[in-house]
């Protein structure tokens, strides 16, 4: 069975999947124009904007944001010691890995903030329309409010594979792992040592079980939502994969979705495990 018949036997009721590799061309299944709630895989979308802005010089990474002794770097980071879901201040600024949906939404402020533009239409402006995602929106909270679709978020990973909205050594910077060696729990997973994230991004690493495959490479980076989404991006093998349901995250999930994403992975280097030659896939619009 190639990858993307397993989402027709997910317990979901609808599910869209894409494939898109670093040369420009990408396989879709489901309807890809479905709109479906992000859940946090919204967070990279809201890090890049907050790249941008520090590109256009309206932010700086190491500009103090949030709590006493944080940073801009520390909110996209999830060492600011804000709490989940308040602003509650558990740690100190990077002492800890405290993964963060209100540190989200103080850094979308911050934006705002310092560049005059609310932050929801600064994210429009900075990376949903000069990628052309049409559909995409955030509707409320930086850390958990986005709706997407899959031909978007196709876009996006487009973009993460070959950056043009920012530069090539931002984006490394990224994906990258910030301070390094911090412990803390990745939801639906539990305690991680170490716990690496980039700017937004989590890092695979070796943490084991994980929400991406056993092949991908220890670089590989992205997001997972509570709402049945993920988006990764292995940068060793060109290639990125998105799934969007509209089931939560559960036990389906973390059986389901290892398996999806080890088929693309195989399909990247023979072709075949995606049910489709490289020839016949289509060119990703610009």
């Amino acid at each position: 069975m190639h990858s993307f018949e397993q989402i027709k036997n997910w317990p979901v009721r609808h599910a869209a999947a894409g494939l898109v590799a670093r040369d420009g061309v990408t396989e879709t299944a489901g309807d890809v124009d479905r709109v479906f709630p992000l859940a946090s895989v919204i967070k990279p979308l809201v890090a890049y904007a907050a790249l941008v802005a520090v590109e256009e010089g309206g932010i700086e990474l190491d500009q103090p944001a949030g709590p006493p002794g944080s940073t801009v770097r520390h909110l996209l980071a999830h060492t600011s010691g804000l709490a989940f879901d308040t602003t509650e201040v558990l740690a100190a600024p990077g002492t800890r890995r405290i993964y963060s949906s209100a540190g989200f939404e103080v850094l979308a402020s911050f934006v705002a903030e310092q560049t005059g533009i609310g932050f929801p239409e600064y994210l429009h402006d900075a990376v949903f329309e000069p990628l052309g995602m049409s559909a995409s929106v955030l509707a409320g909270s930086a850390g958990h409010a986005g709706r997407s679709t899959v031909t978007d978020l196709t876009r996006f990973a487009a973009e993460l594979l070959n950056p043009r909205l920012i530069s090539a050594q931002t984006h490394a910077e990224a994906t990258s792992v910030q301070f390094p060696g911090l412990n803390g729990v990745l939801p639906g997973y539990g305690s991680q040592r170490p716990n690496d994230w980039g700017l937004g991004f989590e890092i695979r690493d070796g943490k084991s079980p994980h929400w991406t495959g056993g092949s991908n490479s220890p670089g590989t980076y992205g997001h997972f939502g509570q709402s049945g989404t993920f988006l990764w991006v292995d940068p060793k093998l060109g290639v990125a994969n998105i799934a969007l349901t509209d089931e939560n995250f559960g036990a389906w999930a973390r059986e389901a979705w290892p398996v999806f994403s080890d088929a693309g992975d195989r399909g990247v280097d023979s072709r075949t495990e995606w049910g489709t030659d490289v020839t016949r896939l289509k060119t990703l619009p610009k």
